[in-house]
């Protein structure tokens, strides 16, 4: 995917596989990937969401 590229919402849930809801509670506590808000739409850059994926990298069940 490029990373310059952005998705909604509903399109980043098909990339990931993370639920839009789970998404949705993530901005809301701030957890998430850095967004982008227009208006009523939210989109996410793929490189914003790759470097959010990268802060939850574990190698063991044990790691925190």
């Amino acid at each position: 995917m490029n990373p310059t590229e952005f998705l909604d919402t509903r399109a980043l849930a098909a990339q990931t596989g993370i639920a839009a809801s789970t998404l949705a509670k993530l901005r809301l506590t701030g957890t998430g990937p850095v967004y982008r808000s227009i208006g009523r739409r939210v989109i996410y850059r793929w490189s914003d969401v790759e470097a959010w994926l990268d802060t939850h990298k574990r190698t063991s069940t044990s790691d925190v």
